[in-house]
C-alpha cells in the first residue's frame, strides 16, 4: 500500500467504530458503478413484502442477542 495510503488508513482506524461502517460502507459504493435495475426492483419488492409481514404480526422476529446465538451456534 502506498504511504499516502497507509496514513489515511491508520487515521480511519482511529474513528469511532460507527464512523469506520459509515466510511466503509461508503467506499465499498464507491466501487459498485454498476447497477442491477432487475435487482432493485426484486429488493424493493423483498423489502415491501418483510414490511408487510411485520406489520400483519405474521413475521417470526427475534431479538439481536438470539439471531447472534443461533448464528454462531451457541
Amino acid at each position: 500500500m502506498r504511504s499516502d495510503a497507509t496514513k489515511l488508513l491508520e487515521a480511519a482506524l482511529k474513528l469511532p467504530p460507527e464512523a469506520r461502517a459509515a466510511m466503509a460502507g461508503l467506499l465499498l459504493e464507491s466501487l459498485d458503478t454498476a447497477v442491477d435495475a432487475d435487482a432493485e426492483a426484486e429488493w424493493d419488492r423483498e423489502i415491501a413484502r418483510r414490511l408487510k409481514d411485520l406489520d400483519s404480526a405474521s413475521a417470526r422476529v427475534v431479538s439481536w442477542s438470539d439471531a447472534r446465538q443461533e448464528i454462531l451456534g451457541r
